[in-house]
């Protein structure tokens, strides 16, 4: 299993985020964006990661303000995935409204830690 972290200024424009849809789909990911406002944040994850590392280019190509990949693919590690996590759906892609929604959803995936860190609210595992 493979993810990456991303920052943007912002993420409002619904032809962006239905590309990130469609990137999802095509390139078997599951990801979760924090949509409405600032900061924009995406989180994607998949089973490959060639895959994941598309999606991410995706992003990039799409030139989104203040763009930063705060934390490139790699892999997620045995120890961080939550034992109640559910498994991810690929070629889904889920949005939430706030920065609290989202710290909620990495941490039912087992994920806060790793998450904080590379936001920089926190030491990085």
């Amino acid at each position: 299993m493979y993810h990456a972290l991303i920052r943007t200024h912002h993420i409002t424009s619904r032809q962006k985020i239905a590309r990130l849809k469609d990137a999802t789909k095509t390139h078997q990911c599951c990801a979760l964006i924090r949509s409405g406002g600032i900061p924009g944040v995406m989180y994607v994850q998949g089973h490959d990661r060639s895959n994941v590392q598309k999606w991410v280019d995706t992003v990039h190509d799409l030139r989104y303000k203040d763009y930063q990949l705060v934390a490139p693919v790699n892999s997620v590690e045995d120890s961080q995935i939550s034992p109640h996590n559910p498994g991810i759906k690929l070629g889904a892609l889920e949005e939430v409204a706030t920065v609290k929604e989202m710290a909620a959803q990495m941490e039912s995936r087992g994920l806060q830690k790793w998450w904080r860190g590379a936001m920089g609210w926190g030491v990085r595992e």
